[in-house]
C-alpha cells in the first residue's frame, strides 16, 4: 500500500515539475499567456474608460477579467503538451508504466494548474495602482478562487487535448469553448446590462460564479446587488473544478482510441 502510494505521488510529482520547466524554457508560451490579457487590459481599460457607466472605472472593473483570462491562455498552452507528449511518444510511455492514469492526469493538471496560478498571482501587484484595499483575507481569498478556476480549466482543456491529435485543431476548439466562455462570464461587461438572450447563457456558465467570487474577493460589493453570493459563487466554481477533473480522470481511463495511440 505504502509502495503504490509512493509510485503515485511519485508520478504526479514528477509529471507536475516536468511541465513546469518545461512551460518556462519555452518563453513564446509565457510571453503569449502573460502578455495578450495585459494588452487587453491596457487597451480595453484605457478605450472603454469614458464610457463605462457603472460604478468605478472600467479598468478596476476588467481587471479580475483579466487574471482569469490570464488563467484561461496558460491552461490552453499548458495542455497542449498532452498533444505534443503523444507525437514524441512520451505519453505511450508513462501509459504503460505501473501507475495509475488518474496520477497522470492529476501531474498534468496540477502542472498547469500551478503555471496559471502563478502567472495570474502576478498581477495581483498592480492593486495598489487601482485603489483596491482587499486585505489579508480578501487575498487569501482571491488565490482560492485563482486556485480553483486554474483547475477547473486545465482540466477542461486536459478533456480536449485528450481527445485530440493537431495542436491546430486544439487550438481551434480551446477558443471556440473557452473564450465564449470567458466573454460570458461577466469579465468583459457587468451581466446585468446584457441583452435578453445573453442572461441565460450567463446564468448557466460556470466561469460567470468564478469571476463574480474573485470579484467579490478583491473589492467585496463591487459584483453588485444582482451578482450571485460569494458563497453560492465559490461553491459552483469548487464544484467545476471537481466536475472537469474527474471528467478528465473517467476519460483518461478508457482505452486510447487507436488513432491516438
Amino acid at each position: 500500500m505504502n509502495s503504490t502510494l509512493a509510485a503515485t505521488m511519485g508520478a504526479v510529482t514528477t509529471l507536475w515539475w516536468r511541465d513546469i520547466v518545461r512551460f518556462y524554457r519555452q518563453r513564446s508560451r509565457i510571453v503569449g499567456a502573460l502578455a495578450t490579457p495585459l494588452i487587453f487590459w491596457l487597451l480595453l481599460g484605457s478605450g472603454f474608460s469614458g464610457s463605462f457607466r457603472a460604478e468605478g472605472n472600467y479598468a478596476t472593473f476588467f481587471y479580475p477579467g483579466v487574471m482569469v483570462m490570464i488563467v484561461l491562455f496558460t491552461a490552453i498552452f499548458s495542455t497542449i503538451s498532452v498533444i505534443e507528449d503523444r507525437r514524441e511518444g512520451f505519453l505511450q510511455g508513462v501509459l504503460v508504466a505501473p501507475i495509475s492514469r488518474g496520477a497522470i492526469v492529476a501531474g498534468k493538471v496540477l502542472g498547469g494548474s500551478t503555471l496559471a496560478l502563478g502567472q495570474a498571482a502576478l498581477l495581483l501587484a498592480a492593486i495598489p495602482w487601482l485603489g483596491l484595499r482587499p486585505g489579508a483575507s480578501g487575498l487569501a481569498l482571491a488565490l482560492l478562487v485563482l486556485t480553483l478556476i486554474a483547475l477547473a480549466l486545465t482540466a477542461l482543456g486536459f478533456i480536449i487535448a485528450w481527445q485530440l491529435d493537431s495542436t491546430q485543431g486544439f487550438h481551434a476548439i480551446m477558443n471556440l469553448v473557452l473564450m465564449p466562455m470567458w466573454l460570458l462570464s461577466g469579465a468583459f461587461f457587468p451581466p446585468t446590462g446584457a441583452a435578453g438572450w445573453m442572461r441565460p447563457l450567463i446564468a448557466v456558465n460556470p466561469l460567470t460564479y468564478g469571476v463574480a467570487a474573485l470579484r467579490e474577493a478583491l473589492a467585496p460589493g463591487a459584483a453588485g446587488t444582482d451578482a450571485p453570493s460569494f458563497g453560492l459563487a465559490l461553491g459552483v466554481t469548487a464544484a467545476f473544478a471537481l466536475v472537469t477533473f474527474l471528467a478528465a480522470r473517467a476519460l483518461a481511463e478508457r482505452p486510447l482510441d487507436a488513432r491516438l495511440a
